[in-house]
């Protein structure tokens, strides 16, 4: 038997999605990212900016493996 995840099924539609390997995050966004990893390294962040910049790490993470698939998955459409 099979098992399927809901997660892989909505990872292959959204690596489907039209346009999916040019997206970027917007200026305002990478701006605020680096701003945060600035003062984590500087050692002061607050615990709200920390779950802030671990939110994004996961998003940039989800982000990856999307644009992996949809790599795939053009490379097997003829």
């Amino acid at each position: 038997m099979t098992t399927v995840r809901a997660d892989e099924e909505i990872l292959d539609l959204l690596a489907t999605a039209p346009h999916i390997l040019d997206f970027k995050p917007s200026e305002v966004a990478r701006a605020r990212v680096w701003e945060l990893v600035g003062r984590e390294k500087a050692g002061s962040l607050t615990e709200e900016e920390k779950s802030e910049l671990d939110h994004y790490a996961q998003l940039e993470h989800l982000m990856r493996l999307i644009k992996a698939r949809a790599r795939k998955h053009l490379q097997q459409t003829p």
